[in-house]
């Protein structure tokens, strides 16, 4: 049986975290970021890591936080990191939500995000676009393998997009 928790995946940048503040309102559930745990857990900026360490490191972290959410985590509304799709344990941590829209999609949400410089430079892989559009093609068919629901965001408001995410999941109010 999987567990209550609801995994929010999808490339950076697709509003992973927006949305998860909205499901919260929505429903009886906490909210926690993957990307959040472990800058917490390396007391530094997932920039700074990558930095220092390079992405298989990262990657190693995010493993390591993946089983701690397995073994540790009931009742929450998980906002992922990009790459954090990849766990092998994701399925039983709990419903797995591909928040999905198209790169061109993504660039033009957090150009208009009033933060958007900010929202830019915490995210070290959109530094070079045309090699991020690379990784989102080739993520965005195992984003879908992995997911249990599918959820359109693009150009969709953020209700509908949390209407979505609780029928889909099966979540009451």
């Amino acid at each position: 049986m999987k567990k209550s928790n609801i995994i929010l995946i999808g490339f950076m940048g697709v509003g992973k975290g927006t949305v998860a503040r909205a499901l919260v309102k929505k429903t009886n559930k906490f909210a926690i970021d993957t990307d959040d745990l472990i800058e917490s857990m390396e007391n530094r900026k997932i920039k700074k890591i990558f930095k220092k360490y390079g992405e298989p490191y990262f990657r190693d972290l995010e493993k390591k936080c993946a089983i701690w959410l397995q073994n540790s985590v009931e009742n929450t509304i998980i906002s992922t990191g990009g790459g954090f799709y990849k766990q092998e344990n994701l399925s039983k941590i709990g419903k797995v939500v591909y928040l999905k829209s198209s790169f061109e999609g993504i660039i033009k949400r957090l150009e208009n995000s009033p933060n958007a410089k900010a929202k830019f430079k915490k995210r070290p892989l959109l530094k070079d676009q045309e090699k991020a559009k690379e990784l989102y093609n080739q993520r965005v068919g195992q984003y879908e393998a992995v997911a249990d629901l599918v959820v359109d965001v693009e150009q969709i408001e953020i209700d509908t997009i949390i209407n979505n995410i609780i029928e889909g999941t099966n979540e009451n109010n």
